[in-house]
């Protein structure tokens, strides 16, 4: 039996945590999931998005799988998903980026990764005020933390059979900080010669992308470029609600819909458990549930290509347990 800490969130959080759940244990893996809530909903109960005792209970557990998590804009509150990040040294965000025949989208046969360092860059939060005429934000760039991110992304090609690792940089303007990524990449890449290896300026990336994705196999790049890179790609096979995530550290893993609360649509009963369902296809490999993983995955491949009961999102009008029980008929 596996123990995974569950955190719901807010907003479509506990909707599309509860869709997920009830398709991982369709599967028949044994998991025995610890609640801990998390977000904008518990700030009054603990004065903070994120109590101490979430991060006890992944730091107990291991992994984690969590739905979307309000912070508050502009009060004061630093990032749950920055925070939890940087405090379990969450240094791989990983997102595949897969259209599905059947879906709407900009393109077909879309197949690739992104691997974005988790930790520092311009996401490190140092920043100060200068007076009252500016504000200025420290980005900072480390060659351990370059070495672990290009090393993950090119072993996690060789063991997913992937071809080629593209890294994604802006050396022509920032040549210490981009520079230092960018021979640290070059470097590595020089120890995996059965991988073919490029780089791309992120401007230049982003132009290509959407000319010709299908030329892109896994790209690996500093934080603000994955965030804004992967956010990218998720237009090009259909939206977040499409896309799972994962963040991986050494000691532990946290496997999130990466799409925002909406609590425009909370507690409608139609918001889209995709991406939340797609995570725990990721999290279901991790811990070497293949056979659990592949039904799932399976599933999802025929109710797109069947196309009844698909949320509005999706191009249908049915509920989140519609939904839910389409996909629970091909497990």
């Amino acid at each position: 039996m596996y123990k995974v800490t569950l955190i719901p969130g807010d907003g479509i959080g506990p909707e599309v945590a509860a869709a997920m759940v009830k398709v991982v244990e369709s599967t028949g893996v044994d998991i025995e999931w610890e609640k801990v809530d998390a977000g904008a909903g518990v700030i009054d109960e603990y004065g903070t998005p994120l109590p101490e005792h979430v991060i006890d209970a992944i730091k107990r557990n291991k992994i984690a799988i969590k739905g979307p998590v309000t912070t508050p804009v502009g009060k004061g509150f630093k990032s749950v998903n920055v925070t939890l990040r940087q405090t379990l040294d969450l240094y791989v965000n990983l997102r595949p980026v897969k259209s599905f025949k059947g879906i709407k989208s900009r393109y077909e046969d879309i197949d690739l990764v992104i691997v974005r360092e988790n930790t520092e860059g311009l996401y490190s939060g140092i920043e100060h005020k200068i007076g009252d005429y500016g504000a200025e934000t420290i980005k900072i760039i480390t060659k351990p933390a370059c070495e672990r991110i290009c090393e993950f992304a090119f072993n996690y090609a060789k063991d997913n059979n992937r071809k080629k690792v593209t890294g994604v940089h802006k050396a022509n303007i920032m040549k210490l900080s981009d520079g230092l990524f960018l021979n640290t990449f070059r470097d590595i890449a020089s120890k995996y010669p059965d991988i073919k290896s490029d780089d791309l300026i992120v401007d230049a990336a982003c132009m290509n992308l959407v000319i010709n994705p299908e030329k892109y196999d896994v790209m690996v790049m500093p934080n603000l470029y994955g965030d804004i890179v992967s956010d990218l790609c998720s237009g090009l096979v259909g939206g977040l609600g499409m896309i799972p995530g994962a963040n991986i550290g050494k000691d532990y893993a946290i496997f999130e819909a990466v799409h925002g609360s909406a609590p425009d649509i909370a507690g409608k009963n139609i918001a889209n458990p995709t991406a939340i369902i797609q995570s725990s296809v990721m999290m279901l490999r991790y811990l070497g549930e293949q056979e659990a993983a592949a039904k799932i995955e399976n599933a999802l491949v025929k109710v797109f290509e069947k196309g009844e009961n698909l949320t509005g999102d999706l191009g249908g009008n049915a509920t989140t347990d519609e939904f839910t029980n389409e996909i629970l008929k091909y497990i």
